[in-house]
């Protein structure tokens, strides 16, 4: 059990005996773990020059916004607010998303996919997967990097055992090797979950062509050596591909791959467009045919139907008209080119030979983050010293990476985030 949790139990304990002797086993488990919300909310509070801490980007000071969203929000029928959403979402909000995911992921032609059902976000999404597909110790394949939330959602929730590889070759791609050995190592269980995050939370990085090949490879292997897979897609920054990657997700690669492989892709306007507040998420599954796919929406439908009963209608609404404007492909493409520009930005400075003693960067190419690697400082203890010493907010991964969201910074702010940065690894090493 987690440390927090079990001091959480403790307090409770202590209080009140008969009100933990009560709690589920759920319940004495959840905790609110001391990590990026955490960090982001001190940044928040202390980070009075730069917060590159929080996964959402910003202009001039406030969140990035499409106009085709934020200008029409008085301009809505009553019947497009007020009353409840299906379970499974506005129809043509559905059917739209579907329509873009074609169009926008070549791999998928030819696939047999289910219609994108609507949730509450990406979380949301993979807590549904999470409750459907896993049952306590049940292995979850996943990179040493990645979003510390997928531990509540299938560890401390549903009991999955995760078990991570390097996310990293020692050549700087992807370390497929690891995948396959992390994957084949559960065969003699007969069933793994796999879950992929390009572009990655919180590395940035998303495969080339021939890594994207590889890692269909190696699943096609798996499932033919008897395992059964799950392969989760998070997808919550596509599109967001600067440089040097594959343009689309792997979804529409793997969807069909093997009769043993069921490939479920989780995504939303959260990030590609800018609306974080408005919790709206897809999730959609590809299988052999039509009969499979409909039983899967109508679980995923009692689920919802169990839990939030149905999504926020006036957040769909807003969505689906932003889609149909014929201003939002311009306009999505605007915020896009000032997120490249801020990536490739970062990367020059940090090619600069002048940082060479105090970090190397792990290799990124896509999404809002990059991380750093410090070579002598620790990381926690910088964070802090950034946050007192300069009103700086960055995020602490462990004992020896950062990330930093250069989403929410300004491209002529990124040369002083990075130069104070630097000079807090300097403070501490003369402290």
């Amino acid at each position: 059990m987690n440390e927090i949790a079990q001091e959480l139990n403790k307090q409770i304990l202590s209080e009140n005996p008969y009100t933990y002797a009560v709690l589920s086993d759920l319940g004495k488990q959840l905790y609110f773990p001391k990590g990026i919300l955490t960090q982001s909310a001190e940044a928040t509070q202390y980070a009075h020059r730069f917060n590159a801490t929080i996964g959402i980007a910003t202009e001039k000071g406030q969140p990035m916004y499409l106009p085709v969203i934020h200008d029409t929000l008085t301009q809505y029928e009553p019947k497009d607010l007020y009353q409840y959403a299906p379970p499974g979402g506005k129809v043509e909000l559905r059917n739209i998303w579907g329509e873009r995911l074609l169009e926008q992921n070549p791999s998928m032609n030819g696939k047999v996919y289910g219609l994108p059902i609507i949730t509450n976000a990406l979380t949301h999404g993979l807590s549904i997967i999470a409750d459907m597909f896993v049952d306590p110790g049940d292995p979850l394949i996943l990179p040493d990097k990645l979003w510390e939330n997928y531990n509540l959602i299938f560890d401390v929730r549903r009991g999955a055992n995760l078990l991570t590889f390097p996310f990293y070759d020692g050549n700087g791609k992807i370390n497929t090797s690891g995948m396959r050995e992390s994957l084949l190592a559960q065969k003699e269980y007969g069933k793994a979950i796999l879950l992929l995050n390009f572009p990655n939370n919180p590395t940035g990085y998303t495969p080339d062509e021939q890594e994207a090949a590889e890692i269909v490879k190696v699943i096609r292997e798996v499932a033919e050596e008897g395992i059964n897979l799950i392969v989760i897609h998070d997808d919550a920054y596509f599109g967001l591909f600067y440089e040097d990657s594959i343009q689309e997700s792997l979804f529409g690669r793997i969807a069909n791959l093997h009769p043993r492989v069921l490939a479920v892709k989780v995504d939303g306007p959260t990030k590609e467009e800018y609306v974080w507040g408005f919790r709206v998420g897809f999730l959609t599954f590809a299988a052999e045919n039509e009969i499979i796919l409909k039983a899967l929406e109508n679980k995923v439908l009692g689920i919802i139907r169990g839990t939030l009963s149905s999504g926020s209608h006036p957040s769909q609404t807003f969505v689906l008209q932003a889609l149909k404007s014929p201003d939002y492909l311009a306009q999505k493409q605007e915020k896009y080119d000032i997120l490249k520009q801020r990536a490739l930005k970062v990367k020059e400075i940090l090619n600069n030979n002048k940082y060479q003693d105090a970090w190397d960067y792990y290799p990124f190419n896509s999404g809002y983050f990059m991380c750093l690697k410090l070579k002598k400082t620790d990381a926690e203890r910088l964070r802090q010293h950034l946050l007192e010493r300069y009103g700086v907010g960055i995020i602490a991964l462990g004992n020896g990476d950062i990330r930093i969201a250069f989403s929410c910074v300004e491209e002529e702010n990124i040369q002083e985030l990075f130069d104070l940065i630097y000079q807090g690894v300097k403070d501490l090493e003369m402290a």
